[in-house]
């Protein structure tokens, strides 16, 4: 099978580690890897990468995302979402003036304090491992960062937000801070992840869908190339006799390939055989195309 990403609608009630046993037993290969970790009872856009794709989940995992949060405010739990045990009650009386003030102290550089339910490691162990033990062990803040939050829609105690962030963004933290901020407590109600890079919601597809694909042999049509992950990077094109340098993961003279449009010292750009198969992403240095990071399929 051929490397690439498969844009996967992971469902409530799975993990994103179920999502790769799935989509292993699928695919019938084990080199598989997600890019950023959903709770399980969050939905949306979960890219998937096959085979030497693997080497960009880091790259997509660091990414800006997308989200659409329902926050709920009145009520603090110990998970910072209506899955967990309620700490609080409030009544809520603020305005809706009051809430999208509140929202837009939120938007910029922020620190969050990672929640206690989560997978970040303190000291080798797990978070959510030690708060299922009733033990909460000192967090320092993180520095997140906040594009954008549109509220769409407000019918109180209940906000609808789209929320454009950094990676390493808690929304349900952040749903958590709002409703601090608002003296009345709040939690999140329910999460889509809407956008990963160029990953949309609309495009996603469920594992009942991909076994399909399997079962028809349509997997090369919902398999997305891997250079497409690096589309705002310049696209080069090698000689031929440059092809063997490349094939053996050498660096190759800038004379040897023509672009697109001019290239930078310093620039990052994807460069390709001259019979246009991807080899991977280089820079230029001194004048010579540097490799960074191959993905050629050999096979």
């Amino acid at each position: 099978m051929k490397s690439g990403i498969i844009n996967v609608y992971k469902e409530a009630g799975y993990t994103s580690f179920d999502v790769v046993a799935k989509m292993r037993g699928i695919l019938g290969i084990k080199k598989i890897g997600h890019t950023g970790t959903l709770d399980p009872d969050a939905t949306g856009v979960l890219p998937v990468c096959i085979g030497k794709a693997t080497k960009v989940c880091d790259l997509l995992t660091d990414k800006d995302k997308t989200y659409e949060a329902v926050m709920r405010l009145g009520v603090v739990t110990d998970t910072q979402d209506m899955t967990g045990q309620v700490l609080e009650e409030h009544a809520v009386t603020v305005t809706e003036d009051a809430v999208q003030r509140a929202v837009g102290q939120f938007v910029g550089q922020i620190e969050q304090v990672p929640p206690m339910y989560s997978a970040l490691k303190v000291g080798g162990q797990k978070l959510c491992n030690l708060a299922r033990k009733g033990i909460e062990v000192e967090r320092k803040p993180r520095p997140v960062t906040i594009y954008e939050i549109r509220i769409k829609n407000i019918a109180l105690p209940l906000v609808t937000m789209e929320v454009h962030c950094s990676k390493g963004t808690y929304i349900r933290t952040l749903c958590q801070d709002i409703g601090q901020a608002l003296g009345c407590g709040g939690c999140m109600e329910s999460l889509v992840r809407t956008q990963v890079a160029s990953f949309a919601l609309a495009d996603s597809l469920t594992l009942a869908q991909i076994e399909e694909a399997k079962k028809e042999d349509r997997l090369d049509q919902i398999l997305l190339p891997i250079d497409q992950v690096f589309s705002a990077y310049p696209k080069v094109y090698a000689s031929e006799e440059a092809d063997k340098r490349l094939v053996n993961g050498n660096a190759i003279e800038q004379m040897q390939a023509r672009a697109d449009e001019a290239i930078d010292e310093g620039d990052l750009v994807r460069i390709y055989l001259s019979d246009g198969r991807f080899v991977g992403i280089y820079h230029l240095n001194e004048h010579q195309f540097k490799l960074k990071k191959m993905f050629l399929e050999t096979t």
